[in-house]
């Protein structure tokens, strides 16, 4: 039995398990910096002491009222020439809301970017990062496989007027044309856990913006724009969230191409609900604890599965996270049949463990060859590791592997 791990060393050992990278300054010139642990519980959330709140409130309003309309037209005026959030109170939902701004400072802050703007689902973020670069005129995108199967779909169906040129790594330079307006790539990849060294391909990408999908690694384990990423997308329904009660999608940028970013969402509507973004806030907080309780257990159960003669391969990033994939020797159906305690379904990030059969559900829509030829096996199966006790999940997948196939 072979087992890989991302580029194939050794097995991750469950990364980022320290009390968390040093992220923004805290108060005063030459105070010590925040760890990621500390800006996870309290960003988003500094003014609230000062307004006599403990909870950061939920804020449902649709529209906000106002007795100074040239006042508020100069503030639509702004918003329109270049996305600022207009100053002063809010103005309507679908410019803005005071809940969901506090979700986006916060992630903003962990993944060490200018800004964020969230949207209703990962997939309203990316539509909105290739309208943004479609509007300019740069339609075409370079990107590699694999990547989650409704993203290849985006890209391969055009369904925005975009191009793709599917590329290696090391073909990115030679594949950028004037027309480029992106570079999208996902490390570790869905489903696969393929991983990419972020910096080089951010240097290859020379002015074109790097797009790297965080979704799996999380803050936690890697920040991509210390790498080089311009852009840094999340879908928020995962990790971010965590408990598998909420739909979003958030872009971590510089202010620049969130002031465009909000243009768009403010246009196609695309927006998040004040809930969404409160439970986002919330999942947030407890983030670095999650990722790295539930990478330990993914770290043990790599290390069985590897040893196991039932399993033919195991898929781990060198990184660590809570993502393992693995292919079996028997029919990936029947594994999925005989979990009890492992939940059979589709998505990841939740405090409950997941496993799906990506060619049957999450990479469908990929066309067969380019599925397969992108490492995306029809024996391949991805499990999403979540917050149970190591033994309990292991008894449970020892079940539904079926009989050991002898050594």
């Amino acid at each position: 039995m072979r087992t890989r791990t991302g580029t194939g060393t050794d097995l991750g050992t469950g990364a980022g398990t320290g009390t968390g990278t040093d992220l923004g300054a805290g108060a005063g010139g030459g105070a010590r910096r925040r760890s990621l642990d500390t800006e996870a519980v309290h960003a988003g959330r500094d003014d609230l002491a000062r307004q006599g709140l403990h909870a950061p409130p939920i804020d449902l309003s649709t529209t906000y009222p106002s007795y100074d309309s040239r006042a508020e037209a100069a503030r639509i005026d702004a918003f329109a020439t270049d996305g600022a959030e207009p100053d002063g109170p809010p103005v309507y939902g679908r410019l803005g809301n005071p809940t969901v701004a506090r979700f986006e400072t916060a992630l903003a802050r962990l993944e060490g970017t200018q800004s964020a703007v969230a949207f209703a689902s990962g997939m309203a973020a990316l539509s909105a990062v290739l309208l943004v670069r479609g509007a300019m005129g740069l339609r075409h995108v370079v990107a590699v496989r694999p990547l989650y199967g409704c993203s290849d779909h985006l890209l391969t169906a055009g369904l925005l007027g975009s191009e793709v040129t599917w590329v290696d790594p090391a073909g990115i330079a030679d594949a950028l044309r004037p027309d480029t307006g992106l570079v999208l790539v996902e490390s570790p990849a869905n489903p696969t856990l393929a991983e990419l060294d972020l910096r080089a391909i951010a240097h290859s990408c020379g002015s074109v913006p790097l797009l790297a999908d965080n979704t799996f690694a999380t803050p936690v384990l890697q920040r991509p724009a210390e790498q080089g990423a311009r852009l840094v997308l999340h879908s928020a329904t995962k990790y971010l969230g965590g408990h598998g009660d909420v739909m979003a999608g958030v872009v971590a940028c510089d202010e620049e191409f969130a002031g465009r970013l909000r243009q768009v969402r403010f246009a196609t509507g695309g927006v998040l609900h004040p809930l969404a973004g409160y439970l986002l806030l919330r999942g947030l907080s407890t983030l670095p604890v999650r990722v790295r309780a539930a990478s330990a257990t993914a770290a043990e159960l790599v290390r069985r599965l590897a040893a196991d003669p039932r399993v033919a391969r195991v898929h781990y990033p060198r990184l660590g996270g809570a993502m393992v994939a693995f292919e079996v020797h028997g029919d990936p159906h029947e594994v999925i049949a005989g979990v009890r305690l492992v939940t059979p379904a589709v998505s990841l990030g939740s405090v409950d463990t997941l496993i799906q059969h990506p060619a049957s559900i999450s990479h469908r829509i990929v066309a067969a060859g380019d599925r397969r030829g992108s490492g995306v096996g029809d024996r391949l199966l991805r499990l999403s590791v979540g917050l149970e006790d190591v033994e309990d999940l292991w008894q449970d997948l020892d079940a539904a592997l079926g009989a050991r196939r002898p050594r």
